[in-house]
């Protein structure tokens, strides 16, 4: 079925993208895989070409440039089979419309456009070694003094940690108070008691640099709190559908692609004198895998227009990453299985597929969280 989001223009920028990743990612993406981190260097060259930030108003160094086009920069990585790109999309459509929206205009100044150019690059906080998709949980807390917040505690599985100059740290400004004495601050790396942790090792993303980080005694100005403090909270519920969505339009995405080079193999590959597509097992199979994938892109399409309009709520965009995501491991697999031997190798843009899609289901929220959010709507 055609798609209908997209105008010209969109699909004009998705060819700029795969050039872009043609040029100045695939021909490293295996080294960037042993380091474990994109080079800085293709952090500037993406803000040069525009892919950073591009939905920031021109004052802060966008490009005012409507959802569809992140909607482009999270599908075409997905497609290349360089998820690990994804960092950008964290950096540009998670922790900016944070400060965007909730922080102070010198915030802004000073960070937005400097997010635009790739010259400094974002993580956001919330994960604790206690505390994953419960954010009520966290310890990690910012304790007024004087004219500063005191921030003590540590995060873990920090996306964009090891490279990032700023963080917006999720921490208890009143800890006595729960889920409502959360606040968001913006810590910038360069303060006193900040530290990173070595990078972390994954299953997956390997490309993508992810480290603990630490807080000592970090004296924060009030003017980086992002909000009304102890309102951080309802600042996270507002923001996490539309984290959640690009979740899942990343794995439908994916899925797209992962049929795309199975149907390929099925056909060129041989078994028993036959190509494998001759086998009814084969056919059903991705007969199967595509019937479901294109039913996740209408609802996922459906989910963007809604988010355009500023209708997506949260039951809405938890069931989409819910069910993308578990049918992203369950297609993924089929396709590495139809891939045989070949599938099982890293070089197979289906491996790696495979490994860098499994957190999926984790991160954003569990997909068990997701269920009872969802819940919570039931008639």
């Amino acid at each position: 079925m055609p798609r209908t989001i997209f105008a010209e223009e969109h699909r004009q920028f998705a060819e700029s993208v795969d050039r872009f990743i043609e040029v100045e990612v695939a021909p490293h993406y295996r080294r960037f895989e042993d380091q474990g981190y994109i080079d800085r260097e293709v952090w500037l060259k993406a803000g040069e070409a525009g892919f950073l930030c591009s939905s920031m108003p021109e004052e802060y160094g966008g490009a005012a440039a409507d959802a569809l086009y992140s909607v482009v920069l999270f599908e075409q990585p997905a497609r290349r089979a360089v998820q690990n790109l994804l960092g950008w999309a964290l950096h540009s459509d998670i922790v900016a419309p944070y400060l965007l929206r909730y922080g102070s205009e010198a915030v802004r100044q000073h960070y937005l456009p400097r997010m635009a150019t790739g010259e400094m690059i974002a993580a956001i906080a919330m994960t604790e070694p206690g505390a994953g998709s419960d954010l009520q949980a966290v310890r990690t807390t910012a304790l007024r003094q004087g004219d500063h917040y005191l921030v003590n505690g540590s995060k873990t599985f920090i996306t964009n940690g090891w490279h990032c100059d700023l963080v917006v740290v999720v921490a208890k400004t009143d800890p006595a108070k729960g889920a409502k004495g959360i606040s968001l601050l913006v810590v910038d790396t360069t303060m006193a008691g900040f530290s990173k942790g070595n990078r972390l090792e994954k299953i997956g993303l390997k490309a993508q640099d992810t480290c603990e980080l630490f807080f000592d005694d970090v004296r924060v100005p009030f003017d980086n709190l992002l909000g009304e403090e102890n309102r951080g909270f309802a600042c996270l519920m507002t923001e996490l559908p539309w984290e959640r969505l690009q979740i899942a339009i990343t794995a439908v995405a994916q899925m797209e692609a992962a049929l795309e080079w199975t149907c390929r193999h099925c056909r060129e590959r041989k078994a028993f004198g036959s190509e494998l597509i001759g086998f009814q097992n084969t056919r059903f199979t991705l007969a199967e895998a595509m019937t479901e994938v294109q039913i996740a892109r209408v609802f996922v399409d459906r989910c963007i227009e809604l988010h355009m309009a500023g209708a997506l709520d949260a039951s809405a965009a938890s069931m989409a990453k819910y069910w993308c995501t578990d049918l992203q491991s369950k297609v993924l697999d089929a396709c590495l299985q139809l891939h045989g031997g070949y599938g099982y190798m890293w070089e197979s843009p289906i491996a790696r597929a495979w490994a860098d899609s499994r957190v999926a289901r984790i991160y954003g929220g569990s997909n068990e969280i997701m269920k009872e959010l969802i819940a919570r709507q039931l008639p």
